[in-house]
C-alpha cells in the first residue's frame, strides 16, 4: 500500500485501489495504469519547451508526451499527467479541458497544483514500498552508486531519485 500522503488521500477509492495494483512491480508500468484508467497515451512531437499535456476528449482523456525528451523524463511526465488526472480532473475541465505542462512542469494552473502533481507523480513512479525494499538491499546507506542503480531500476533520472530519497 502507498503512503497516506495528502495527495494520495485526494484520489477516489476505486482509482486508488486500481493504482495500488501496479505499484509492486518495478519499474511501474505507467502505460498499464493509464490503460486501466481509460486514458489514451501518445508520444507526440510537442514543442521543445513542452513536456506533456492532458486533455479531455470526446472519448475521455488523452495524455501527450514529448517524444523528443529522454525516456526517464517521459516516464516522469506521464506520471505527472496521471497525477493531474487523478487529483485535478475538475481543474482540467474548468481550464477548458486541457492542461499543458512546460519543461518546468508549469501549466498556468497554480503552483500548488503543480507541486501536488509532482509529489504524487514521484509516489507513483517510485512507490514507497518498492523504494524501501530496494533501499534495504543496499544496507540502508545512501551512496551515489546506489542512487544511480535505483534510478535505473525505477526508470527515472538520477535527480528525480535523489529528490524522492530526500523526501
Amino acid at each position: 500500500m502507498a503512503a497516506a500522503t495528502r495527495e494520495w488521500q485526494k484520489i477516489n477509492l476505486a482509482e486508488r485501489e486500481l493504482l495500488e495494483k501496479h505499484l509492486s512491480e518495478v519499474p511501474v508500468k505507467l502505460g498499464a495504469i493509464a490503460r486501466d484508467l481509460g486514458i489514451d497515451v501518445k508520444l507526440s512531437s510537442l514543442p521543445l519547451n513542452i513536456s506533456g499535456q492532458i486533455a479531455k476528449t470526446q472519448a475521455g482523456y488523452e495524455i501527450k508526451i514529448n517524444r523528443h525528451e529522454s525516456r526517464q523524463r517521459q516516464r516522469f511526465t506521464l506520471a505527472h499527467e496521471l497525477a493531474h488526472f487523478l487529483i485535478h480532473r475538475d481543474i482540467i475541465d474548468r481550464l477548458g479541458g486541457t492542461l499543458t505542462d512546460n519543461v518546468l512542469y508549469r501549466s498556468g494552473a497554480s503552483e500548488n497544483i503543480e507541486y501536488e502533481a509532482n509529489r504524487l507523480a514521484s509516489q507513483i513512479v517510485m512507490p514507497e514500498g518498492a523504494l524501501r525494499d530496494a533501499y534495504s538491499r543496499f544496507g540502508g546507506t545512501i551512496s551515489e552508486s546506489m542512487v544511480e542503480v535505483l534510478a535505473e531500476q525505477f526508470g527515472v533520472s538520477k535527480a528525480a531519485m535523489e529528490i524522492r530519497m530526500a523526501a
